[in-house]
Parts: C-alpha cells; structure tokens; sequence
C-alpha cells in the first residue's frame, strides 16, 4: 500500500517562496502533481489529509502569483510563542492589536486592514474557524498555538480559492499530529501560569494507519488580573484505504474561562502605571466542539480529489455588569463604577458544511496546465440572546426578571445563513519561466433573521450572488530572481445585522479591487521578497453583527509596500526580517460621526517592522526578536488626543518590543525552553476599547519536554 508522507526539514524563522527559488530551480524541475502532496524528500511519518493553502513543493510556491509565507515547526520552537498572535507578528504586512496576553479573542489586520475588521479569512487545516461568517464574523474563536505545527498565509488571487473574507488573503494553521509514543510538555510563568500538554501517538506496523491526542490545561492569573483557565483536546486518526484513497478524522473539544472584558483604564491609572483589572467581575466564557473529516483519491497520477466534510458548535456567553459613569478608588485613580446589573452578550453558534477540491494535470493549447474545480456549501447559524442574571460563579449564571420593562431576555433572535461556492482556476506554463492563471469564484448565499421576542413569526431575509475573477502571473527572470503580479476582486457578505433586522436599506458586499506585484529569490544564503499591493474598496460594509452602524460605509483605499528577507552568516549566526510601509489607507467621503474624507483608516499604522537575530549551536537554539508598531488612530475621526469621554479614540503612540528566546537539546528525549518577553519592560498602550488596554509588562515562561 502506498504511503503519504510529508516533510520535517527545518525552514528558516518565517520562510516564503523565496526560500526555496534560492535554490535556483525553476518551476519544471520538481515533477508534482499540483495538489500538494508529492514531497522531494521522503521523511519518516505519514500526513493525515487535510487542506494545505499553500502546496509543499518548491513547483506550487514557485507557480504562485502572490505572497506566500510560511511559519514552519521549527520556527515556532524558536519563537517560544504564548499565542498565535506571536507568530502571526512575524509574518509580512499583519498588525497585531493585544488586548491580553494569551490571546483568548485575536485582533488583527492585514496590509492596513482595520485590526478588529475580519476581512482575513482564518483557516485551521483548510476548514473556516471564525465561528460564523455570514451570521456573526467575529474572532471569538482563536486555536490554541499549543496544537499547531506551523502556518500558511496566502495573498493575492490565489487566495479567491478559499473565500470569503479573502480581502486580505488566507491564513491556515496546520495542527500537529502526534508522532508514535509519549510527549509531555510543561511550562510555568508569570502571572502564576501553568501549563501541561500530553501527546499520545501511535501508528499500525505498516503504517498505514496513524492515532493520536493532544491535551492542554492551562491557568492563569493573567496580566491585569486577568486571569484564564483553558482545557483543549485534539483527536486525529487516519488509515489508507488500499493504494488510492485516504481518509482522516479530527475531533477537537476547547473551553476557556476569561476574565476579560471591554473595559480599560482611565489615563490618571495608565500613567500611575496600574496593573488591576478594570473590570473585575467581567467574564469571557467560551467552549467549542468541531469535528472534521477528509477524504482524498488518487484518481490517477494526473487526478486527484480531496473532500472534507465540517461541522463546529460554539457558544460565547458574555458577562459584563454594566455601568453607571466613573469613580474613584482608594488609590485616588479613576476607575469605572459598576451597577448591580449583570447582563449577558451570549450567542450560540453552529456550522455545517462540505467542499470538494478535484485537481486536474493535462496538455490544454499544448501546454502543462494545473487545473483546479471546487464545490464548497455551508450553513450557519448563531442564537443571539441577552439575558439579565445574578451570578454564583462563573459558570453558573440564573436568569431573573427585572421588572417590569425590563425583560429578563432582551434579547432573542435568530440569525442564519446558507451559502454554495463553485470555483474554477486554470494554471498555463507557457514556458519553464512564465507561468499565467486565471481564475473564476462564484459565492451565492441567502441570509435571515428571525427575532424570537415578536408574537408574529415573520423572517427578514436577503440574498445575493457575486462573481469573482482572478488573474495572476509569475516569471523566472533568472534562477535567483522571479516576478509575479494579480489582480482580482475580493469581497466579504455583509453580515446578517448589516441587512435585515433594521430601517436601514440592504447593503451589497463589501468589495475591493486588488492588485498585488511582487519579486521574490535569493542567492546562497541569502533570500527576499517583496510585495506591491492596492486594495481599492467601493463599499466598506459594518462589521458588526447588530447593526449598530449604517451598513453602507462607502469606498476607501489603501496602498503598500510589503518586503521580507534573510541571511544566515554561518557559525550557527542568522538574521531574519520584514517590513511593512503603509502609506495610503484613507476614507473615501465623509461618514457623519465616524469619518471625514482623507482621514486614516483605524487601527492601521503606517509603519510595522520585525527582525530576528539568531544562533545556533549543538543542541542549542536562542533568538532575540524585535517588533515595532508604529503610531495609529483609535477612530475614524483621527483625533490625536485620546477621548476622554469612553477611550475609544485617540491617538496611540508608537512602541517597540524585544524578546529573548532559547532551548536546548539535552538529548534526543529531553528539551528545556524559556522565553522572557517584553525584554525591557516598555510600557505601551496596546489599543483603546472603553478605556487604554496596557500591553503586556516584562514577563518569562520556562518549561520541559520529555519524549518517551
């Protein structure tokens, strides 16, 4: 029986196409059959199937008309990583905006995107994470970096494969499957951080067949005193079923209790350096279930099929006790002066779905051609309640009746989403340097709201459909140099509370235009690339999901410039980084209250930049990282003083982190890791949310793991 097999090499800290065009092979030297799964080098485990946005040979990287970078294993060991915003931090053109160190809810944005806007499409092993996109796209979900193995992000138009929210490209994290036998890990921290994770492995004698587990729990007292108490477990099993098919199966269960909340500190308590939680009762309850199923064929060796089938239940319950203005506490700083008053911001979400992928190698015009098909349905949708309720524990909120006018459920309805995707993409290697794809997404979907309050059963509802095109190219100029360059339309539906549900008149998706030309190579130990790009918007659509704001935002522009590069010096010594120049990201027209024309887009800072300095030798592996975040905007409105009034817009300055990072082998079964972050101790302001969320202050983690 055939074996699938994927390859362990080491990878420089955040490699990209680049890396392997260093090589100086062209996209004819490495025969491939276009559907990522034929490797240059055998390695000792198999790959259980899964959907890879980005195909592991050097021919589908070289053939990409776009960037494509990539976070490999490794790399994540020299990162020492507390969340996956760590390493999303490392990755050209994404701007992280922290509000807690461990990254329960992720705040992001990529190439000027708004951080907090979800236009990026979040993948984990190809199957959509954000827990709804057409009925609520918030990133309530983050995986845990504890599971992952590395990460894929893809822009351009390639990227229309895997829509929606493909505006700003795709990013897939890759879990881990467990090698045969025993791992323990084991880490503990500041803020009282503890953490345990159990790998168990095993596979049949043919290994054809492979089992494995992850368990994490972990708690916290969290920076600010908020504090997290997490248990994730992950189930992957999967057998080759005779020489052609194979099939996999993950099973993932995660619940997390936070004590996070929207609220910050006041200026007189930033600046006194405060530490407490500003909202000490508040509590983030999250838990997921999910379970995957792959299937691939190898139809021939010029066709195969990959299929997986999802389905994901989530729920967020919210608790926040509201608030009556401010006050002072005893160490004369202002704080917010909560009520009694506990209310629940809690939703329900459920998603199931299909895709299949049928990749097809022919001889179209008399060319090599890589053909790709697709066929993606899901439905969706979310329970959207907000209860009143005293409170025992966390977990154990009772729901009571306010009175009379106050409900004890103001809240209740119903929001749901079908949606069907049909995709096509032709890849034409004219020549062993020149290669041209074209590409067509079709998304239809049918939204509606249903609110359970109203004593007629009456259902808003609105559909539509969009066509996407894509074109891209790539050419070889030399075997240290290729160019390549897209352009196609991205779009993300506008959410279920942006349409129905309001006087307002229904919206059309939000749509870009965008254009990306880019270089990428390398000579020896030397690589780089670098990306023009443009994103031209002719309707920003309400991120939200209550239709708190007019669904029509109107157009706006953001240009850039993105580039990364690395050079290892010999002796163990290395060097790796990247920058991003935003130059344009601005407003289209006035939005009365929000905007003016001309005014910076929020969240989205001109400047971000990373670098990492490395060393090796024997079992040793150390590394200091560096990352500055340039200035940005709170609001719309670019006020360069921060509100007064609710902190939610200002001016946030720029800021610089350093970590240092190391492990070492003390043989093949034992490694001791330790990171320290925030190396000297800046204090920063993170973002604004009713009131100034403090970045982190220095902090270290040390731990063990000991392979039986």
């Amino acid at each position: 029986m055939s074996k699938r097999t994927h390859n362990n090499n080491a990878l420089p800290v955040v490699i990209s196409a680049a890396t392997l065009l260093a090589t100086g092979l062209t996209h004819s030297a490495v025969d491939t059959d276009g559907a990522g799964e034929r490797t240059f080098q055998e390695a000792a485990s198999i790959e259980l199937p899964r959907i890879r946005v980005v195909a592991p040979t050097l021919t589908a990287l070289s053939t990409t008309p776009g960037a494509v970078y990539e976070i490999s294993e490794e790399d994540i060991e020299q990162i020492q990583p507390r969340s996956t915003e760590d390493l999303l931090r490392r990755v050209p053109g994404i701007y992280i905006k922290r509000e807690e160190d461990s990254a329960v809810v992720t705040n992001f944005g990529v190439r000027g995107l708004p951080a907090g806007d979800y236009k990026t499409l979040v993948l984990e092993d190809g199957v959509p994470i954000q827990p709804g996109i057409f009925v609520g796209n918030a990133r309530y979900y983050n995986p845990r970096v504890q599971r992952m193995e590395g990460v894929e992000v893809l822009k351009g138009a390639s990227s229309l494969r895997y829509g929606p929210n493909n505006i700003g490209g795709v990013i897939n994290y890759l879990t881990r499957t467990p090698d045969d036998g025993l791992v323990i890990s084991s880490r503990v921290g500041s803020w009282n951080t503890r953490e345990a994770t159990v790998e168990l492995g095993g596979s049949s004698a043919s290994r054809e067949s492979q089992f494995g587990i992850m368990a994490t729990r972990g708690t916290s007292d969290g920076w600010m005193d908020k504090g997290w108490d997490m248990t994730d477990v992950m189930v992957k099993a999967g057998s080759a079923l005779g020489d052609d098919h194979f099939v996999g199966v993950k099973l993932s269960y995660y619940e997390n209790d936070a004590n996070i909340s929207y609220r910050g500190y006041f200026e007189d308590a930033f600046e006194a350096g405060a530490t407490f939680n500003p909202a000490p009762d508040d509590y983030f309850l999250t838990d997921r279930r999910a379970f995957d199923v792959n299937h691939e064929w190898n139809i021939s060796d010029d066709m195969r099929l990959q299929t997986v089938a999802f389905w994901s239940e989530m729920s967020r319950d919210y608790w926040r006790f509201n608030v009556d203005g401010t006050t002072t506490n005893a160490e004369g700083l202002t704080v917010w002066n909560f009520t009694d008053i506990l209310e629940g911001r809690n939703r329900d979400f459920e998603r199931v779905g299909f895709e299949s992928r049928l990749f097809v190698n022919h001889k179209a015009l008399g060319v090599d051609n890589e053909a790709q098909f697709g066929l993606r349905f899901m439905q969706e949708e979310m329970h959207d309640t907000r209860p009143r309720a005293t409170r025992a524990a966390p977990r154990d909120p009772v729901s009571l009746d306010s009175g009379p006018g106050q409900p004890a459920l103001r809240r209740n309805r119903l929001d749901s989403a079908d949606s069907l995707a049909l995709y096509a993409q032709n890849r034409f290697d004219v020549s062993e340097r020149l290669s041209v794809t074209t590409g067509l997404r079709v998304e239809t979907y049918e939204q509606e709201r249903k609110d359970l309050q109203q004593t007629v059963d009456r259902v808003d509802s609105f559909s539509n459909t969009e066509w996407l095109p894509g074109f891209g190219a790539t050419f070889q100029v030399n075997p240290s140099t290729q160019l390549y360059g897209s352009v196609y339309i991205a779009f993300a539906p506008p959410l279920v509370g942006s349409v129905v549900g309001s006087d307002d008149v229904p919206t059309e998706a939000e749509k870009s235009v965008n254009v990306d030309l880019g270089m990428r190579g390398g000579s020896g130990s030397f690589t780089y690339e670098f990306t023009a790009f443009r994103m031209d918007f002719s309707n920003q659509v309400d991120p939200g999901i209550s239709g708190i704001r007019p669904p029509h935002e109107g157009s706006a522009l953001i240009q850039g410039m993105e580039a990364s590069a690395g050079y290892e010096f010999g002796n163990g010594f290395g060097i790796n980084g990247n920058l991003t120049w935003i130059p344009t990201a601005e407003f289209g027209e006035d939005r009365p209250g929000e905007a003016e024309e001309g005014n910076r887009l929020a969240y989205s800072p001109d400047w971000t930049a990373n670098l990492t300095l490395s060393y090796r030798t024997g079992g040793l592996k150390s590394a200091v990282l560096l990352n500055y975040t340039d200035e940005v905007f709170g609001d719309g409105m670019n006020r360069t003083e921060i509100d007064p009034l609710n902190h939610m817009g200002g001016l946030i300055p720029s800021y610089y982190t350093v970590d240092l990072t190391a492990n070492y082998d003390f043989s093949q079964h034992l490694n001791v890791f330790g990171a320290v972050r925030n190396l000297t101790d800046r204090r920063y302001i993170a973002g604004l949310r009713q009131g100034i969320y403090a970045g982190p202050e220095r902090n270290f983690e040390v731990g063990l793991t000991y392979r039986f």
